[in-house]
């Protein structure tokens, strides 16, 4: 989700993270390509496009979201990784083009794809591929990218890589990913005589679990739910997800959150609210609103992807071993996404090989680029969060056992969510407008003590098939 169109990987419109791991929270960064060096279309390149790039070649590159000034560490980082590249390929140019605070918006990256003027490489979610398509603003870089153009591509999740396909065709590489899962608050969780390494794994337990929080008292809350902003339906869609049912149908044309399912996840959450007490007197609670609340000690648990707890120690002032993970309740899926790097559709082959090899560099290698712990550590950035983590196989084990080594909080909070992995599943189709439709269910049970549930799913099932009907 994470945006202001309020998928989860645009929910950080409004915020700014430091952390090389909350890669999934920056902004794509709306600015002018540089043109084509070589005159010619995306085929037009020297060579076979399943070669690597000739070191000798000659490119200048424009790519999105280069960290700006006040993220000392990022950039630094940034420019180390810049002229470890050139070593390799010192005739490639990378113009990193930065804007302050969160540049991709969604009116400006509408904008962007609308006018042309994205970067050569640009910083898009899991999501915004059929936005891009349509507005024919990707290259297919299928014939670019191999084993020998990205060494550690066997050991990429396919199902990462499959976010990023249309049609058999591959138009993005993966920066970061995530999955959802329940974080908590481990000092509430021991107040209230919980096992804070055991978080619940049902929605019967998380229920029973927030009545003992919120009987705590002062203002603590057991359980949080947003249901405004586009967020209340993201959850809703991730609930339904959790018990194995879905917003939209497998052919994408129909709602299909108006089931018994449906009913059962709305039910619950109006008992919680109603009857048990447990998820505090404000609702209409949107993103960041229970990033506070848990920090602050005033909530025990909610949904949430692991990377909020970066966010929470960094800019709210948390501290790590505060927090831990377990799976979704439930567990039947789980709502996955992310973020990746497409290429400009018109830019010579030459460049495409030079975006492949860069991306490659900064994000696919096990032990540099992104995935370098010890200098992540060193520049004071968080270590051991349990994603992004799209690595497969050996990848995964070195990665994993870097991670260990070098990380700057206690790892063992996240061993529940690490060791119990649910199937990640993605967002619907037409997801911010399915969401907006299902923020009215989730605001109609945590505001009205006499909801009507089946009202309110049948009133948005057919609003849900309004919006389907128009793609």
């Amino acid at each position: 989700m994470r945006s202001a169109r309020f998928r989860r990987s645009r929910r950080a419109v409004a915020i700014t993270l430091v952390s090389a791991l909350s890669l999934t929270a920056l902004a794509a960064c709306g600015t002018s390509s540089s043109g084509d060096d070589n005159g010619g279309s995306q085929q037009n390149g020297s060579s076979d496009p399943a070669t690597p790039l000739d070191p000798k070649t000659k490119v200048t590159l424009t790519i999105d979201c280069m960290p700006p000034t006040a993220k000392a560490a990022e950039l630094k980082e940034w420019k180390e990784d810049v002229a470890a590249f050139n070593k390799t390929y010192p005739n490639v140019t990378i113009e990193g083009r930065s804007t302050p605070g969160q540049c991709l918006e969604p009116p400006r990256f509408t904008a962007m794809l609308k006018a042309k003027s994205q970067p050569d490489v640009f910083y898009t979610y899991f999501t915004d591929l059929p936005q891009v398509l349509d507005n024919d603003g990707a290259a297919d870089i299928t014939a670019y990218v191999n084993d020998k153009t990205v060494p550690a591509l066997k050991d990429i999740d396919p199902n990462v890589l499959g976010s990023l396909k249309q049609d058999g065709k591959l138009y993005g590489l993966p920066t970061s990913n995530y999955t959802m899962g329940l974080l908590i608050n481990r000092k509430l969780f021991k107040d209230a005589g919980l096992n804070p390494d055991a978080p619940p794994r049902t929605w019967d337990e998380v229920r029973a679990a927030a009545k003992k929080i919120a009987a705590l008292g002062n203002g603590v809350a057991g359980f949080g739910e947003y249901s405004a902003g586009n967020t209340g339906g993201w959850h809703f869609t991730a609930q339904m997800y959790s018990l194995g049912g879905d917003a939209v149908d497998a052919s994408g044309k129909k709602a299909a959150f108006n089931t018994d399912l449906g009913k059962q996840v709305a039910k619950n959450l109006h008992a919680m609210r109603w009857e048990d007490d447990s998820m505090g007197k404000t609702q209409l609670l949107k993103w960041g609103d229970l990033q506070k609340q848990i920090a602050t000690d005033k909530l025990g648990m909610f949904l949430a992807a692991p990377d909020d707890i970066a966010y929470m120690v960094q800019q709210l002032g948390a501290k790590y071993e505060n927090f831990g993970m377990g799976p979704i309740p439930g567990g039947k899926n789980t709502l996955a996404g992310g973020n990746n790097y497409m290429i400009k559709k018109g830019i010579s082959g030459d460049k495409i090989k030079a975006a492949i090899a860069w991306l490659t560099f900064k994000n696919l290698t096990v032990g540099k680029g992104q995935f370098d712990w010890a200098r992540t550590k060193a520049d004071g950035l968080p270590v051991g969060i349990p994603q992004p983590n799209f690595w497969l196989n050996d990848s995964k084990a070195k990665d994993d056992a870097a991670r260990v080594q070098h990380a700057t909080m206690p790892v063992e909070n996240f061993k529940t969510f690490m060791d119990n992995p649910v199937a990640g599943k993605n967002e619907p189709p037409k997801a911010q407008e399915v969401y907006k439709v299902l923020d009215n269910v989730m605001s109609g049970i945590l505001t009205n003590k006499d909801a009507d549930v089946d009202k309110l799913l049948s009133t948005a099932e057919a609003q849900v098939n309004q919006v389907l009907a128009h793609q």
